[in-house]
């Protein structure tokens, strides 16, 4: 493995969590999942459909995520909305993310 593959591996196993909380965070408004994934992207958390729609599935069957069709359209699609568990687990998962973040920090400080 290269130096440039490790550094990828690492990098997408510490995006990984930050996906699903953002997820959760974008999804307190109702949205589909191709919306869903531009906004990600947009925003710098970097996903592809593979990763996203399985994980919107999951969400979903664990109770952070309500969903329901939308016919009104030529092509029907699959709102996902946040659920009030998904909500409690967003905040949760945002204290944990800011107390890394303060850990990390204080290392690069010592150093």
């Amino acid at each position: 493995m290269t130096e440039n593959e490790a550094l990828d591996t690492h990098l997408q196993e510490l995006r990984r969590g930050t996906v699903v909380l953002a997820c959760l965070r974008l999804l307190r408004q109702p949205g589909y999942g191709y919306g869903l994934l531009e906004e990600l992207n947009e925003r710098g958390f970097q996903t592809d459909a593979n990763t996203l729609y399985p994980l919107l599935r999951r969400l979903e069957k664990q109770g952070q995520l309500t969903s329901e069709w939308n016919t009104d359209e030529a092509r029907p699609r699959k709102f996902y909305r946040t659920s009030p568990a998904g909500d409690m687990l967003a905040a949760a998962m945002a204290a944990e993310f800011r107390a890394i973040a303060v850990a990390i920090d204080s290392l690069t400080e010592e150093n």
